[in-house]
């Protein structure tokens, strides 16, 4: 992205990427407060110094735009979890419900013998429950369902694509600043070109009972 646009640094794309809010191709998702989480797994490239590739988890709320990752060495179910109480200890508002696909990382709707009723024993399951988190699952052939994540997703690939990486740990820094940037300082058009912590402290403003942290906003990105 930044080679494309010409720009040299993840500072000034944030400047640059006011009004690049997705313009949906599905009918856009009904008004929903703060807690309405999108989860989803993104492989990543290889690095020179691992024996194998990472994968990037993402969660991303449907009313404020907030996202948090984490790169991890699986797609398990235990990685899953732990990946969900990461979610929940880092997110300024309680989770009330976390939309996920059909992957046995998150679910064990789809056996050998077909689908089935999930039997609530899954580890990610587990977690939701602990926490009485609601955990639906995109309808089977509708990845467009959660399109919100799948779109941050692109947003991440373009970054990716910008530079050659030396390490896992170069890359996984990469992401993190980029995440950091995209929370504070980048506007998005679907919330009135606010910042995702911008609008969650209006949010705050409006309905406190809906958060367990007090929200802060940072000063301008570095350069």
């Amino acid at each position: 992205m930044l080679k494309r646009r010409e720009v040299p640094t993840l500072a000034t794309l944030a400047r640059q990427d006011v009004g690049d809010d997705e313009k949906p191709r599905y009918k856009p998702f009904k008004d929903y407060e703060p807690g309405f989480v999108h989860v989803d797994i993104k492989h990543l490239p290889q690095m020179p110094d691992e024996q194998q590739k990472g994968y990037l988890y993402v969660a991303i709320d449907r009313a404020t735009r907030w996202a948090y990752l984490e790169v991890r060495c699986s797609q398990s179910a235990k990685d899953a979890r732990a990946f969900m109480q990461r979610v929940e200890e880092k997110a300024p508002f309680k989770i009330q419900t976390v939309l996920t696909d059909n992957g046995k990382s998150f679910t064990d709707r789809f056996t050998r013998a077909g689908e089935r009723k999930p039997s609530g024993h899954h580890p990610f399951d587990q977690e939701c429950q602990a926490h009485g988190i609601e955990h639906r699952l995109i309808r089977p052939g509708r990845p467009q369902t959660n399109g919100m994540v799948e779109r941050l997703n692109g947003r991440i690939s373009d970054v990716l694509a910008t530079r050659r990486y030396t390490s896992g740990e170069n890359l996984e820094q990469t992401l993190k600043r980029y995440c950091w940037l995209y929370n504070h300082h980048i506007p998005q058009k679907a919330l009135h070109h606010q910042s995702p912590i911008a609008a969650m402290k209006e949010w705050q403003t409006k309905r406190p009972e809906l958060f367990t942290k007090r929200v802060v906003n940072h000063t301008g990105p570095d350069t």
